[in-house]
């Protein structure tokens, strides 16, 4: 034990005094009182008080603190400059800043009131519990509560997208085939989804099913649009959508709400068009791939645009995919499909040198690198073309780079925007 003189003396100096008195017994002495004026006494009060509060307010901190990303409820204890602070019971508030709280909902003193914890904040009076009501995962959260299916995990919410107040969207499946995992969560006459959406300012909400395939998954998602075709790109994790010209604003949505929340519920980068825009892209593309395909192969343009449409858009596709997928076209036979192989290898073998021969010369800068989408291979490209550094793939326009190799013209546009992003920051 380490000697404390401010709360322990020595034996041998309190025996001169009191000589009974052995190791472990409590010694007290008269200690003389300060006086204190009414200011200072005050002002003690005051600390004393403050640090109370700090105490409480970090032992809540504390229980909360396993809490967060989970729902709580509350009543609303008063308005703070727009600020809502909720009690939750037990000594324990919450805050729900303005900018979380769901756009043009009025509450009250007195209300009753959900809202997600998603932080613990410190501030200089001690921690803060932190709430909102704008978050997808509150959604999840009151699915949960008000669908046994959800809770016990026969029904599972997959994803939640949300325009607050106005319309959400969230993805469901089953885990056992008995159960429909959309009426689950509707409920008799609606009761289930309409307890939601009473919650949130009467935000309606869509409920769709999930898929393990990513077309019929935004498809289900932009219901109840129908969907003419679906093309997608994997490489920028897009999807073209065409549908009828009738129901393209439905699709879409007010203000391209509905197309926005099924982006966002499936993670996918969707292009609403109609199908004649997506013919006309589709057939721009073609004749851009098959532009390029005549003159890097020496081929007809009616093989090239075969090549296209077939969706062999780059020289590494047509000389290494398997022979069986090309042979796989109607009008192509194994001689052809040998002679382009090769053709497309020879290429390729011949960029592959030039450009090594081109790396002392013409070194890409650091900071080319930088750029969202500028692979090896493109920053040796540029360099090879004389764009060196990030200022200049800024500084230059669309048709200046489709002259490099398996360039497009939205590639083009996707990595000067990149570069000149460091513009507006």
């Amino acid at each position: 034990m380490v000697f404390n003189p401010d709360c322990m003396v020595r034996q041998s100096d309190v025996q001169q005094r009191r000589a009974e008195l052995e190791v472990g017994d409590q010694l007290e002495e008269p200690v003389e009182n300060v006086e204190f004026g009414r200011i200072a006494s005050q002002q003690a009060k005051q600390v004393i008080v403050q640090k109370v509060r700090e105490a409480e307010r970090m032992k809540v901190a504390k229980q909360f603190k396993a809490r967060i990303g989970q729902m709580l409820s509350g009543q609303v204890k008063r308005v703070d400059r727009g600020n809502v602070i909720i009690d939750l019971g037990s000594g324990a508030e919450g805050v729900v800043t303005r900018d979380k709280l769901i756009p043009r909902e009025n509450l009250r003193v007195g209300d009753r009131a959900v809202a997600l914890l998603t932080a613990i904040s410190e501030e200089i009076r001690g921690p803060q519990l932190v709430l909102g009501r704008t978050a997808p995962e509150l959604l999840v959260e009151l699915f949960r509560r008000e669908v046994p299916e959800v809770s016990e995990g026969m029904v599972e919410i997959v994803g939640a997208a949300r325009d607050p107040g106005v319309r959400a969207k969230i993805a469901v499946l089953s885990h056992e085939a008995r159960i429909d995992p959309i009426g689950a969560c509707i409920g008799m006459h609606g009761t289930r989804v309409q307890s939601v959406s009473n919650e949130l300012g009467g935000e309606r909400v869509d409920i769709v099913l999930a898929d393990e395939n990513a077309g019929q998954f935004v498809i289900n998602a932009l219901s109840p649009a129908k969907i003419v075709s679906i093309t997608v790109d994997e490489e920028n994790h897009s999807m073209d959508i065409a549908v009828d010209e009738e129901q393209l604003s439905l699709a879409i949505g007010r203000g391209g709400q509905n197309v926005r929340l099924a982006s966002d519920l499936t993670g996918w980068s969707l292009n609403m068009m109609s199908v004649q825009e997506i013919e006309q892209k589709q057939e721009a593309e073609v004749l851009e791939v098959s532009g390029k395909l005549v003159k890097q192969l020496d081929i007809d343009q009616g093989v090239a645009e075969i090549l296209a449409m077939e969706g062999f858009n780059s020289l590494e596709e047509i000389a290494f995919v398997p022979v069986a997928e090309l042979l796989d076209i109607e009008e192509f036979d194994e001689d052809l499909v040998e002679e382009l192989r090769r053709r497309a290898q020879d290429v390729l073998l011949t960029q592959e040198i030039s450009m090594e021969e081109n790396v002392d010369e013409a070194k890409p800068a650091d900071d080319l690198f930088d750029v969202d989408g500028v692979t090896q291979r493109l920053a040796l490209l540029f360099a090879s073309s004389g764009i060196i550094t990030r200022e200049d793939l800024a500084d230059q326009a669309v048709d200046d780079l489709l002259g490099i190799e398996d360039m497009t013209q939205e590639l083009a546009g996707q990595l000067i925007m990149a570069a000149r992003a460091i513009w507006f920051e």
